[in-house]
């Protein structure tokens, strides 16, 4: 039980990749909160998961400070501390670039860049404090994507903000390292979640994912969440300011390689 007396914070956490760390935590011996702005998931999350260890579910919108303000009050109040933070939330919107509204791109930002830089400053201002108190560090992971390298015409407030997510990482993992505290990030690929259902359901674009994916096949959220907890564990005690990216091989690609059909 590698995180046997820790206790996360997972934000989005009532669905796909997050509900997949939240459960892998529990496994791992963690208690566990998930944040997420779907209170019906959120609760059916927190019902599903309580059989495999200490779970409680709060609802928060962490492009917001005072819910973040809030959530980070809730994980103490109910756990007493926070060893682990997971940057999990997060939204698309499809349009390209000519055709984007300014809403629709200050709403992916406010989401997944900037309720990144509220958790992540929250929760590591408690945890400097325990450090300089005599206490332990802790270790905060972002969910950035592979699409923080690939130009998306179609997604670009989300290729931006993941973008955004790679740079915040390093920046965090140099401003924390003196106090001890691990930044990293996941890149995942082409994962089986809600957010992929529309491709999925199109054989075509299923086909072009495939195509361009070595190993062949779609990810799924535990191959995410195995990652998140060896980088919560101390197996990953030497291990900050880094990216991992788990994608099939696509990214290692190049014009050389012709495409599968």
């Amino acid at each position: 039980m590698a995180l046997e007396g820790k206790t996360a914070i997972v934000t989005g956490g009532a669905q796909g990749i997050g509900y997949a760390i939240a459960r892998r935590y529990l496994m791992d011996g963690a208690s566990v909160v998930i944040a997420d702005v779907d209170e019906a998931k959120g609760e059916a999350a927190e019902k599903d998961l309580s059989q495999l260890g200490a779970v409680r579910f709060t609802p928060a919108d962490v492009g917001q400070k005072l819910d973040v303000h809030n959530l980070v009050a809730f994980t103490t109040d109910t756990f007493g501390d926070i060893d682990i933070l997971v940057n999990n939330a997060g939204i698309a919107h499809h349009a390209d670039f000519l055709s984007l509204k300014e809403e629709d791109f200050d709403r992916v930002l406010r989401i997944n860049l900037k309720g990144a830089f509220l958790c992540a400053q929250a929760v590591a201002k408690l945890m400097v404090a325990r450090v300089k108190a005599g206490g332990p560090a802790g270790t905060i992971i972002n969910m950035s994507s592979i699409n923080a390298l690939f130009g998306l015409e179609g997604q670009v407030p989300y290729s931006i903000s993941k973008g955004g997510v790679n740079q915040l990482t390093r920046v965090m993992a140099v401003s924390l390292a003196p106090h001890g505290i691990r930044v990293n990030a996941i890149g995942p690929g082409s994962i089986d979640t809600d957010m992929l259902a529309n491709v999925n359901a199109d054989p075509g674009a299923r086909e072009r994912i495939l195509s361009r994916t070595p190993m062949g096949r779609i990810g799924d959220p535990s191959e995410i969440a195995g990652i998140a907890a060896f980088l919560a564990s101390p197996d990953a005690s030497y291990v900050t300011g880094q990216t991992i990216y788990a994608d099939g091989g696509r990214l290692p690609l190049n014009y050389t390689v012709l495409v599968k059909t």
